[in-house]
């Protein structure tokens, strides 16, 4: 694995049916928003804000992702 991941910031990410990542209470769910995500060779980095682990999904498993786009350059 590559030590330095290129993370993405609030975002929210939608797993299919049957793949759930834990929530700040250790809850099991299908929908986390407000996370920090990272895409690695086939597999999504789940950072959850208050869980201690980084979470690892394999790509079947992700329904959707959405976060912010970054901001257009400007002509400075």
């Amino acid at each position: 694995m590559n030590a330095r991941l290129n993370w993405r910031d609030d975002a929210a990410v939608e797993l299919v049916p049957g793949y759930a990542l834990a929530d700040t209470d250790g809850t099991a769910r299908a929908e986390v928003a407000g996370v920090r995500v990272a895409v690695e060779g086939g597999y999504l980095h789940v950072a959850v804000p208050g869980v201690a682990d980084i979470q690892v999904v394999s790509a079947p498993a992700v329904r959707r992702i959405r976060y912010p786009r970054a901001p257009e350059p400007t002509d400075d």
